[in-house]
């Protein structure tokens, strides 16, 4: 493809160019960029046009350069296409530095480049030296994440205990109800007293804020306290229409033993 480069008449009949040195830099990219085409993987392939000769031989891709990119304390030097996008370039870093591209912040020349920058654009050319960051955005969104997990775990230990104390108590109602099943009074008190516990847990339990996977842990144990509750009003009715036991004992009398009038002699 043959290059065309504009030029204006000066006053003295001289020409001189009517781009500068930059913008013709860029339009020389974009010349060499047309015909060519970046897939995702990111593999540059000729791009395929309209109308064009089907003989017509490929046309090869530019060659690769080698970029140096610091990381920290740790610099990297990679092989990537002029034509490739900076989002491309830090698909390669990925497998090198082990931070996602979504985490990446590359900077050249003292800017943060875009993911669709192209390198060549940009100026990027071999041995050009690039520097690379966690990006801000990812560091605030990990340091949100970190406070989210913290609070479901304290959530998790605070239900694991309340569940540990649930279980005691449900064992208790299940003792109440076989022996009243079996036409025994309790004494009340013991009812209202675990059904008072049981409450307090309730209160316990709404107090915990519902975080991810500990919502459904809460409203797990949330019922199991009302159904020990809802047993316990139940057994309660139950009981008190029960008699109580009254253990008496009869005891057999006997009649005095017939004492024996002695003689005294002198």
């Amino acid at each position: 493809m043959a290059s065309s480069v504009m030029h204006r008449s000066s006053s003295d009949g001289g020409s001189s160019s009517g781009w500068s040195d930059a913008a013709a830099a860029v339009a020389v990219a974009a010349e060499e960029r047309a015909g060519w085409e970046v897939r995702p993987s990111g593999m540059v392939v000729q791009a395929r046009e309209e109308g064009a000769a089907g003989g017509a031989p490929p046309r090869p891709p530019p060659p690769e350069i080698r970029v140096r990119v610091k990381y920290g304390g740790a610099r990297h030097e990679v092989a990537v296409s002029p034509i490739a996008t900076f989002g491309q370039l830090k698909k390669l870093l990925a497998a090198r530095t082990g931070l996602q591209p979504a985490d990446q912040q590359l900077t050249y020349r003292g800017r943060a480049r875009s993911n669709s920058e192209y390198l060549d654009a940009c100026g990027v050319k071999n041995k050009s030296k690039l520097v690379l960051d966690e990006d801000p955005a990812s560091l605030e969104r990990r340091y949100i994440e970190r406070q989210k997990n913290a609070k479901i775990e304290s959530a998790n230990r605070a239900i694991g205990a309340i569940a540990l104390e649930v279980d005691k108590l449900a064992d208790q109602v299940t003792s109440i109800e076989k022996s009243i099943s079996r036409g025994n009074k309790v004494a009340e008190v013991q009812i209202t007293t675990l059904i008072e516990l049981l409450m307090r847990h309730a209160v316990k339990l709404e107090s915990i804020p519902a975080v991810g996977g500990s919502s459904s842990q809460k409203n797990i144990q949330a019922k199991r306290v009302q159904k020990c509750v809802e047993t316990l009003d139940v057994l309660k009715v139950s009981n008190a229409r029960l008699q109580a036991v009254v253990v008496t004992t009869k005891w057999e009398t006997f009649d005095a033993p017939a004492t024996t009038q002695w003689e005294l002699f002198d």
